[in-house]
């Protein structure tokens, strides 16, 4: 499964987008929200619709 290069959120293969710069450097985004979001040059960790996902994520991991 590939991990999103903005949110680093993983999703199954069927879903987002896969980018091929001219480098070489492969970017997978799950959503068009991640991808505008990358594409305006903002980080992903200092915005906070990332930050409260991965709070959650961790908190759901934490009740298992």
């Amino acid at each position: 499964m590939p991990e999103c290069s903005f949110c680093k959120k993983q999703y199954e293969i069927p879903r987002g987008l896969t980018f091929v710069l001219p480098n070489g450097e492969i970017l997978y985004f799950c959503s068009s929200k991640c991808r505008k979001n990358n594409k305006m040059g903002r980080i992903g960790k200092k915005v906070n619709w990332v930050r409260k996902s991965g709070k959650e994520n961790f908190m759901s991991n934490k009740i298992k």
